[in-house]
């Protein structure tokens, strides 16, 4: 019988949604994945040899076969599926390291508290933690730092996307604002050889960054610093990727700001988003903007509100590049 438009069906998946990322979250943190990298195998095998309990194991691939993650063969053996190898540790875009880190309590526990947060306006991590996210992640560097390597895993792919939506041809020289450990910049330095880049983001951050490799040599630099003080000056164009998401409407403002400050009068901001559409249609930017209103107190914004911050900051937005449901590219200029 298919159960797929039974309404009662239906809100029992929905219900019971946070096992499957309990679930997924479990593979990642196990490695099974890579337990399956040369073939498949049996349960019980897999867990002998990483001291797992085997019964246990086959019930929860089993589960996540019927969710498309592995499949299980005929003989009974679980092999990898095209979602499972993004779980591996060692495959050029690997996502292990962003779900693994999404199954940390901070993010359930902040879940937890939505309808308090829908109550009263609050923001359930502050409320749990007593501290912003971000801050949060300064004391904790060891969370931290894998917080930054999942970002960058999430970003890897869709950075050279980015770098190949923009035309850098009449620019010299770019400043990737909050740009974590360099990946977008990479990209776009790699696809234009004839500019200069900077790095700004926390020192923790930039510490850990990418781009010291060799066909980049002498074309970058990384600098240490909080993006609502100050940014370098006289770069030709700034980018705020995955940034102003995370923001109040009143802290985006105080970026650009800063950003529009630092431009040349004929410098270009870039602001890289996933832009929330119209509708009732599923997009990834409405769960995200799930993830800002429980942990990081900003949100998922429409085309308009972003380019309506623009106005505030006292830029004029332009083209629009729409790169993926992840992404789209504002271009704005001093107003």
């Amino acid at each position: 019988m298919d159960t797929s438009t039974n309404p009662i069906e239906q809100l029992i998946d929905l219900s019971t949604g946070y096992l499957r990322s309990a679930a997924l979250h479990a593979a990642a943190h196990l490695r099974l994945a890579d337990l399956l990298a040369d073939g498949p195998r049996s349960a019980d095998d897999m867990a002998a040899e990483a001291g797992l309990n085997g019964p246990h194991l086959a019930r929860l691939l089993r589960y996540l076969a019927a969710h498309g993650v592995f499949r299980q063969e005929e003989d009974g053996r679980f092999a990898l599926t095209p979602m499972a190898q993004l779980l591996r540790e060692d495959v050029p875009v690997s996502m292990r390291a962003y779900v693994d880190v999404h199954g940390n309590e901070i993010f359930w526990r902040s879940a937890a508290g939505l309808s308090e947060a829908i109550r009263t306006g609050g923001n359930p991590f502050e409320d749990e933690y007593g501290m912003p996210f971000y801050q949060y992640l300064f004391a904790n560097r060891e969370l931290g730092a894998q917080f930054d390597t999942s970002m960058a895993s999430f970003s890897e792919a869709l950075s050279d996307q980015v770098a190949g939506a923009y035309d850098f041809g009449s620019a010299r020289s770019v400043v990737d604002v909050g740009g974590g450990r360099g990946g977008q910049l990479r990209a776009i330095l790699r696809r234009n050889a004839h500019l200069e880049g900077t790095l700004l983001d926390l020192e923790p951050v930039v510490a850990g960054h990418v781009l010291d490799v060799p066909e980049l040599a002498g074309r970058w630099r990384a600098v240490g610093g909080d993006f609502f003080s100050a940014v370098p000056e006289g770069g030709d164009v700034y980018i705020l990727k995955h940034v102003l998401a995370s923001w109040p409407d009143d802290k985006c403002v105080e970026i650009m700001e800063v950003c529009r400050r630092a431009m040349p009068d004929d410098g270009r901001l870039l602001m890289v988003n996933a832009l929330v559409p119209e509708g009732n249609d599923p997009h990834p930017s409405k769960t995200v903007d799930m993830t800002m209103l429980t942990v990081l107190n900003g949100k998922g914004r429409t085309q308009a509100e972003y380019e309506e911050l623009m106005r505030k900051a006292g830029l004029a937005p332009g083209e629009v590049h729409h790169v993926s449901p992840h992404a789209a590219i504002i271009e704005a200029t001093k107003g």
